[in-house]
């Protein structure tokens, strides 16, 4: 997805996967799962007007996730 700002084309951006066409998929491998993790996903899941969407850290020591 390209990214606009005052007209001009600045950059692109991509989710990591979608499932079905319905739901966005965002992985991570981080030692623990941020703040600014959650906020990029919802910012995709906004961008791609996707109802559903996952965040899934597979860099803990178990496996951690949130639905969006």
């Amino acid at each position: 997805m390209d990214i606009f700002y005052r007209g001009y084309k600045i950059g692109t951006r991509r989710a990591d996967f979608f499932i079905e066409n319905c739901i966005m998929l965002e992985l991570k491998a981080v030692s623990q799962l941020e703040d600014v993790h959650k906020a990029q996903a919802i910012n995709y899941q906004e961008a791609y007007n996707m109802q559903t969407g996952l965040l899934i850290n597979f860099g803990a020591k178990s496996l951690e996730f949130k639905r969006l």
